[in-house]
C-alpha cells in the first residue's frame, strides 16, 4: 500500500470564509425555494392528470412532468420515491417504462455529478465550514487509489460492519435507495452524490445498480396495473 506524508489542515481565515460562506447559505436557500416550486409543480401536474380524463392524451403534459421528475429525482433531501410512486399511481401501467427510465437517468446524473466534483473545491468549502475531519477524508480520497481506500475503510469499521458496507456495497446503495424515508438521509439523489463524491464505485457497475434497485416498482406497476399500489 502507498504511503503518504500526513499534510496539516487548517481552516480558511474568517475574513475569507464568511463571504464565501454568506454566498454559499444564499444559493442553498435560493436551490431549496427552487427545489420546493419544483416539487409543488409536480404534484399540481399530479393532480391535474388525475381530474382528467383525457389525461393520456396529454403527451406534451406528461413528458413534462417526467422531465421534472428525473431532475427533482436528482436533487438531494428530495422524496424522489414518493414522487415516483405518485406518478405511478396516477399515470398507470402504460407510462410505467417511462418514470423508470426518468428515475435511472436521474440518480445516475447525481452519481455522475458527484464523481465529476472538485475535490478541492469541496475540501475548501468543508475547511470554511470548520469540517476538518470531512477536509481529512478529501485528503484520503485525493492521495489514496480506489483498492487503497476501501482497505482503509475495511480498517476502521467493526468486522461486522465492514462486509457488509464494503464487500457488499453496491447492494447496500441499492437496499438504501429503496428504503422508505430515506429523504431523511438525503433520499436518492443525495445518496448518489455521496457515492460519486467517495470515487469507492465503478461507473457502469454504479448505473447497473441503480438500473435493478429501482425496477421493482415501476415493473410490477407495468405487469400487474396501479392497484398493485394500494
Amino acid at each position: 500500500m502507498t504511503t503518504h506524508s500526513p499534510r496539516k489542515l487548517t481552516p480558511s481565515p474568517w475574513h475569507i470564509a464568511l463571504p464565501r460562506i454568506a454566498v454559499r447559505v444564499i444559493l442553498i436557500l435560493a436551490a431549496a425555494y427552487m427545489v420546493k416550486l419544483g416539487v409543488d409543480w409536480i404534484m399540481a401536474r399530479i393532480h391535474l392528470l388525475e381530474e382528467e380524463a383525457a389525461a393520456r392524451a396529454m403527451v406534451g403534459l406528461i413528458l413534462t412532468a417526467l422531465i421534472a421528475y428525473a431532475v427533482l429525482v436528482a436533487i438531494p433531501f428530495v422524496p424522489g420515491i414518493e414522487l415516483g410512486v405518485g406518478l405511478l399511481v396516477v399515470l398507470g401501467a402504460d407510462v410505467a417504462p417511462f418514470v423508470y427510465l426518468a428515475t435511472v437517468i436521474g440518480l445516475s446524473t447525481a452519481f455522475l455529478l458527484g464523481q465529476s466534483l472538485s475535490l478541492d473545491w469541496l475540501h475548501r468549502m468543508f475547511a470554511d465550514f470548520r469540517l476538518m475531519r470531512a477536509c481529512r477524508m478529501l485528503e484520503r480520497i485525493k492521495q489514496q487509489s480506489r483498492e487503497e481506500r476501501l482497505a482503509d475503510l475495511t480498517g476502521r469499521l467493526p468486522v461486522w460492519l465492514s462486509k457488509p458496507l464494503i464487500d457488499y456495497r453496491y447492494i447496500a446503495i441499492g437496499l438504501l435507495l429503496n428504503m422508505p424515508g430515506n429523504s431523511v438521509i438525503g433520499g436518492g439523489g443525495g445518496i448518489m452524490l455521496v457515492a460519486g463524491i467517495t470515487r469507492l464505485f465503478q461507473t457502469l457497475a454504479m448505473i447497473l445498480t441503480i438500473a435493478l434497485a429501482t425496477m421493482p416498482v415501476p415493473l410490477a406497476v407495468w405487469l400487474f396495473g396501479r392497484g398493485i399500489l394500494g
